[in-house]
């Protein structure tokens, strides 16, 4: 009794010794996969744009990347694949639904602006480029290459005109034809325009975003801000993808892409800032009006919501972390958390998934019935003043046309925007109500 008693410790000692050895060597591999996440198999140049090349150094987030070609629609956004014929002037075989189709109205707001004519649901990063070059938009209206900053991989393209001086040669491809800076460009957004090929730590490339950030700061008290100097890791989590998804417009005729934040970056501090600084995108047909299109404020409203006063990022929800292996790495299939509910939602909303969903819907539903009201409203405006522009009194119509020209970009600021008002539903609210009663004010000038 007592020999099978020292056989089965025997036996134990064998067995626990066993299970320690492989959890020491686990976790031994997991430490040394956590301490080199990456394995250099090519050296990365400083104008290395090919998002492939980087993708030997870091498949994970290459695989990921490279799915941003999905084209899933949500209950508000995203994009179904429609299909099309290609041509020798139009390669593509897919392409996104179309906006004006969907909304009518929106023909009428943007009526004698490239937007009536072409106006298709955004779709992933990898098509922002390609979609912007074969936009029927090109064929109504001589665009910039200023157009490139928020579509194309412009690091190189700058750093190549500014001779290393990335300022001076953002203002020369300002200044070019659209056509003519395509010739610098081969990349929709790429790994270089937001991290530094060195180090892999976040960095602003577009010095539009430099000077844009910088005047908001000035009026929030810091003078001299130089973002890659001063932001926090965490504010470049949001301030990488700010660089494009903002409102802006092309200044004077070297048509500088300048973001109107001078006064601050909520939709009627940027009418302040248009009001001291007079830019005009085109003159309605049917008003009179000069018009101001604003194009995809994400960040801006994104600011006044409760995530980011909770410093949650674009990065936590768009681009959740996610392990492989022992490795916890950015997933670059940039996407709606909608899509992703697990990873971007559920890490911190301990409910389950539907309830998430609902409450997001519910939200977005709402805020999609009052910008229907708006639109409708706005729509009404223009046909009255239409109507009765050669009736009112000089000074009663400039009046008129310029409470046109807020209150459509108001509302526009907020269909532009791409959350269907969920990054600040108040705010979003706000801004409507505003658009409204500046419409109730331009009917009421014409009575």
């Amino acid at each position: 009794m007592k020999r099978n008693h020292y056989i089965l410790l025997f036996i134990t000692f064998i067995f626990v010794g066993a299970i320690s050895s492989y959890l020491l060597v686990d976790i031994m591999k997991k430490k040394n996969e956590a301490n080199a996440p990456f394995h250099r198999v090519v050296e990365i140049s400083e104008l290395e744009d090919d998002p492939a090349v980087w993708g030997r150094n870091y498949p994970i987030q290459f695989a990921s990347y490279i799915l941003t070609a999905d084209q899933v629609r949500t209950r508000y956004g995203g994009s179904e694949a429609m299909p099309r014929t290609p041509t020798d002037a139009d390669p593509r075989s897919i392409v996104s639904q179309s906006k004006l189709e969907e909304d009518p109205r929106l023909k009428i707001m943007w009526q004698g602006y490239p937007f009536s004519i072409d106006m298709r649901e955004e779709r992933g990063h990898a098509y922002m480029l390609i979609d912007q070059i074969h936009t029927k938009r090109q064929d109504v209206a001589k665009q910039p290459a200023a157009c490139l900053n928020c579509h194309a991989s412009t690091y190189v393209a700058m750093f190549n005109l500014g001779e290393g001086d990335l300022t001076k040669g953002f203002e020369k491809l300002n200044a070019m034809d659209y056509h003519q800076g395509l010739d610098f460009v081969k990349h929709p957004i790429s790994c270089i325009d937001c991290h530094n090929p060195k180090t892999m730590e976040l960095r602003i490339t577009r010095p539009a975003f430099m000077e844009g950030i910088a005047k908001l700061k000035a009026t929030q008290g810091l003078t001299h801000y130089d973002v890659n100097k001063d932001a926090t890791r965490a504010e470049m989590r949001s301030f990488v993808c700010a660089q494009c998804h903002v409102e802006y417009y092309f200044k004077g005729d070297e048509k500088r892409l300048t973001y109107p934040w001078s006064k601050g970056i909520k939709a009627d501090e940027m009418l302040e800032h248009y009001a001291e600084n007079p830019h005009t995108d085109w003159v309605h047909p049917k008003t009179g009006a000069k018009m101001l299109k604003a194009q995809h404020p994400e960040f801006e409203l994104w600011s006044q919501g409760v995530h980011a006063r909770a410093g949650v990022s674009c990065v936590d929800c768009h681009m959740p972390y996610q392990r492989e292996g022992a490795v916890k790495v950015t997933n670059h299939h940039i996407r709606s958390p909608l899509l992703n509910v697990n990873k971007a939602c559920q890490t911190c909303h301990k409910r389950p998934e539907e309830d998430i969903l609902n409450q997001v819907e519910l939200i977005q539903t709402r805020h999609y019935e009052m910008r229907n009201q708006v639109m409708d409203a706005l729509v009404e405006l223009i046909k009255q003043i239409e109507k009765n522009k050669n009736k009112l009194s000089k000074d009663k119509l400039t009046e008129v046309q310029k409470l046109h020209t807020k209150a459509q970009f108001l509302i526009d600021f907020v269909e532009a925007e791409n959350s269907m008002g969920f990054h600040a539903p108040q705010e979003a609210a706000r801004i409507m109500l505003k658009s409204l009663d500046m419409i109730r004010q331009a009917q009421n000038l014409m009575n």
